[in-house]
């Protein structure tokens, strides 16, 4: 049985990619980082409320 997935964790994990290779690219990684699992979060929130 397929579980459904959570938008807020998708959107955490791209988050956790996109701002881990800025970070990587201007040698920040912990402030891009952050940055980045705050939007995931607030995109991801963002889909799961316009879904229902």
């Amino acid at each position: 049985m397929m579980r459904k997935r959570s938008k807020t964790g998708l959107g955490i994990a791209a988050g956790i990619g996109i701002g881990t290779a800025i970070g990587v690219a201007t040698d920040n990684i912990a402030l891009w980082l952050s940055v980045g699992i705050a939007l995931g979060a607030a995109i991801g929130s963002r889909i799961k409320t316009r879904q229902q």
